[in-house]
């Protein structure tokens, strides 16, 4: 991987990059032909404010992205919105922003379930060798606010249809006895 490639915390400094990630983010569902939660310039710009996302750098170039919400009275924590530039990919650079989210939620809620939702075989793999297992929906969080924001996807219908059992995403929680 280029070596110039800073991951670090987001704050308020990193904001003039929220539209090209949310482009970024955009783009990649399109090409996968998978749903993807959309968020608001606003949602990832107080992300950013309270040091919950992670952000990649290329000097002053963007490379990647990643950020953390917590649900159900700070019981579960997500890691969201995992998203590498194209000509950055394949160089294990989400996976070390992933390593970054997850080190970042531990030290912000260190008692929380960790878990994240993905439709990309990609991320799968990452969370696997992460120690993220495969669960069902009615392991996550009860969280209203949580079942809300999906309803920014595309697949939602399937979670309504279905009573929150079933989506097109692979809900994974992590488990530490099977971190690789």
């Amino acid at each position: 991987m280029n070596n110039k490639i800073e991951i670090i915390v987001a704050n308020e400094a990193h904001i003039p990059y929220v539209p090209e990630i949310l482009q970024t983010m955009e783009a990649a569902a399109k090409v996968r032909g998978t749903g993807i939660a959309k968020r608001t310039p606003e949602y990832l710009e107080q992300k950013m404010r309270e040091g919950k996302a992670i952000i990649a750098l290329a000097g002053k170039e963007f490379a990647g992205f990643c950020y953390i919400e917590s649900w159900g009275n700070k019981q579960y924590v997500a890691n969201s919105g995992l998203i590498v530039v194209e000509k950055f990919r394949g160089q294990g650079l989400a996976k070390k922003i992933k390593e970054k989210s997850f080190y970042l939620s531990r030290e912000k809620f260190p008692d929380a379930k960790l878990f994240g939702l993905t439709s990309g075989a990609a991320v799968m793999k990452i969370n696997t060798e992460l120690g993220y297992a495969p669960v069902t929906f009615a392991q996550l969080t009860d969280d209203e606010a949580f079942w809300r924001g999906c309803q920014g996807c595309v697949n939602y219908d399937v979670l309504q249809r279905t009573d929150r059992r079933y989506c097109i995403c692979t809900a994974m929680l992590y488990d530490p006895d099977r971190k690789k």
